[in-house]
């Protein structure tokens, strides 16, 4: 005979494993409670020894629940069970449910071989696309990477694993400790390699670390060792994508070696920016090879290994036996000699390159606007004036940029202008922030429009039970009424499910049964249905039968009971 199947906490029946991490083992499962087929992802036994880490883990599954979007799987629940072993020692299951997802995993999809640049555009816009919802909803992924992204059968993305990669974190006590656990270091931060605290621009770079495995196939650090591997990304440039495949745009180069910035303030700022710029890239805008150098030299710095790359390259030349001379032509020594010329013409121009600034050779009738981002108003007025220019103040709130400082120029900075020209200077106001309204006892639909029109958005939704409210009514939020928040903040709600849950009362007297349903957390109307057919209890009335099975019933239902009256 087949084993009983293993049930977690009496609700959740586990079947057959479908995938198997570093950190959990991933199973088929069910909910018997609701009767709808879950994933059960069950931490391994090392990391449920760590107390602190189970307490960690079930605080960020709670916080991953109330996410609900398209490209994010659900967390349905999170728990705790036991096992005991042969020799009778217990020690805790702590177990994720998850919406059951088919499809294959992206880092399958990447083994396979060349990711169309259609597809991988898409399949990032899909990662960027759940982190700018879960960035809102103040939920930092830390693991982005192509393990944790299912692509299902309809091409729809869905990433996997959000909160389970900070607790395990904050539980750890070294990065080595947080890295040998998570399993990889190649989509690492360079903040994260540092173990330094990381905010939502981190699942940026991760996010660039796949655009750069989706378009080239391989990541842009590799090494013999996750120390090796986080070194690079502290301290190595990334070669742009179409240096390995001559196949990628320029435009996608931009884009990727952008998010990829040691620096988390010379990324992408947020999700909806890396976007915006991918989709950029399908409108035919291109950049230069020239610019493309420049932006690596912005965000990385000058290339030391750039003379020794030179000199490698001009031994891989002199030493390919493979190409075979088809007509007369100049003497060996020429060509050597022509190629050690065109190497120090080439040098001299990277220098001339990475050295030349603007402003080293000016017309008299031309100034160049000097970068003035993050200064004080004074100062960047100061400065513009000494450039023969004029500022012209304008404020706007910003959340990045502190009040009083410059958020950007208009022109900007490195353009060339004639003396006097205005330039428009935009200073911070600071965060901008709106009042929470009243949110409590509206439909959902109402509870949308006051918050857009107090310019918040509407965060997760939470369905309770309720005995008196009717479906979609607000019970509470996550924000109290009329406090200060900042403008664009989402808001969580726990709306009413419009249901409450009736117990099986078969069994009861007719007493404990009234008692039951009229309860204040249930409120149902019990109607009592006397059948001579069956013969009565020596005890009294005893329901034989109810109208309505147990679990979630309409709130304000009638519950017709049968009592037994025959003799």
């Amino acid at each position: 005979m087949s084993a009983e199947p293993r049930v977690l906490s009496g609700r959740y029946e586990v079947d057959e494993l479908i995938g198997r991490g570093g950190m959990a083992s991933v199973y088929r499962g069910r909910d018997l409670t609701l009767g709808r087929d879950v994933a059960i992802k069950i931490l391994k036994r090392e990391l449920a020894a760590d107390s602190t880490f189970r307490t960690r883990f079930r605080l960020e599954a709670q916080a991953a629940s109330r996410m609900s979007h398209p490209d994010i799987v659900r967390v349905f629940d999170a728990g705790e069970d036991t096992e005991t072993d042969a020799d009778g020692t217990v020690h805790p299951v702590p177990y994720i449910v998850m919406e059951l997802v088919t499809g294959r995993l992206l880092k399958d999809i990447i083994a396979d071989g060349p990711v169309p640049i259609p597809d991988a555009v898409r399949y990032t816009d899909g990662i960027l696309e759940a982190l700018e919802y879960s960035h809102r909803a103040g939920v930092v992924h830390r693991d982005i990477k192509p393990g944790n992204v299912m692509v299902t059968p309809a091409g729809q993305v869905k990433v996997m694993d959000f909160g389970i990669a900070r607790a395990v974190s904050d539980s750890s006590s070294t990065v080595a400790e947080t890295t040998a656990i998570i399993g990889t270091a190649a989509y690492f931060s360079p903040e994260q390699a540092k173990g330094e605290p990381v905010d939502a621009r981190a699942d940026l770079y991760s996010a660039g670390i796949v655009l750069y495995e989706l378009l080239t196939g391989r990541t842009p650090f590799r090494g013999d060792s996750p120390v090796a591997v986080a070194y690079q990304h502290v301290s190595e440039t990334p070669l742009a994508p179409s240096e390995i495949v001559d196949t990628v745009p320029r435009s996608l180069d931009a884009v990727a070696l952008r998010a990829l910035a040691k620096d988390p303030f010379q990324r992408y700022q947020d999700a909806g920016s890396f976007r915006a710029a991918l989709d950029a890239t399908a409108e035919g805008s291109v950049p230069t090879k020239r610019q493309v150098g420049a932006l690596t030299s912005e965000l990385y710095g000058a290339n030391p290994r750039q003379a020794a790359e030179t000199a490698r390259s001009l031994r891989q030349l002199s030493a390919d036996t493979t190409m075979r001379r088809t007509q007369p032509g100049p003497p060996a020594a020429w060509i050597w000699a022509g190629i050690a010329v065109l190497a120090v013409v080439l040098v001299s121009v990277l220098f001339w390159v990475v050295t030349s600034r603007p402003g080293t050779t000016i017309p008299d009738n031309t100034r160049i606007v000097p970068d003035v981002v993050t200064m004080s108003w004074d100062r960047a007025n100061e400065l513009l004036s000494q450039n023969d220019l004029k500022a012209e103040r304008h404020d706007e709130s910003s959340d990045k940029i502190a009040a009083g400082n410059v958020i950007r120029t208009d022109p900007t900075a490195d353009d060339a202008v004639a003396p006097g020209q205005i330039v428009r200077v935009y200073v911070s106001t600071g965060q901008e922030m709106s009042t929470v309204p009243t949110l409590t006892g509206l439909s959902t639909e109402a509870a949308t429009t006051a918050l857009t029109g107090a310019g918040l958005s509407l965060g997760a939704v939470r369905t309770q039970n309720d005995p008196d409210l009717a479906a979609g009514t607000v019970i509470s939020a996550d924000q109290k009424e009329g406090s200060q928040v900042a403008a664009g903040t989402s808001v969580n709600l726990i709306v009413a499910s419009g249901n409450v849950t009736l117990v099986d009362v078969v069994g009861y007297t007719q007493d404990a049964a009234q008692r039951t349903l009229t309860a204040d957390d249930v409120r149902l109307t019990p109607e009592i249905k006397e059948d001579a057919t069956c013969p009565a209890t020596s005890g009294g009335p005893t329901i034989a039968a109810q109208s309505l099975a147990p679990g979630d019933v309409p709130i304000h239902s009638t519950v017709v009971l049968t009592v037994c009256t025959g003799s």
